[in-house]
């Protein structure tokens, strides 16, 4: 299985939406579908590049899949840039 880059998971805006809705909490992806003009297959597709890329997982909770941010893909992603700011 090929690692999908963080930096490429982010580059997609409905990816960074996801995001942004998920760091307000947990969600399936029918709640996140419906903030975007995309579908649901959609939504999972753009679901499994985050997943892959570590930022986000998923719970099963009966026949749904719960999506949330997972702060430990972020990491990464936080040292890389923190290289840029000036102490």
């Amino acid at each position: 299985m090929l690692a999908i880059d963080a930096f490429t998971a982010i580059a997609d805006p409905n990816r960074r939406h996801l995001l942004e809705e998920l760091r307000r909490g947990p969600k399936t992806v029918t709640e996140l579908a419906g903030g975007l003009p995309v579908s649901r297959p959609a939504v999972s597709q753009h679901l499994k590049v985050l997943l892959d890329a570590g930022l986000v997982k998923a719970t099963p909770e009966g026949t749904k899949r719960v999506y949330a941010v997972s702060p430990e893909g972020f990491v990464r992603l936080n040292i890389w840039l923190d290289q840029f700011w000036e102490a």
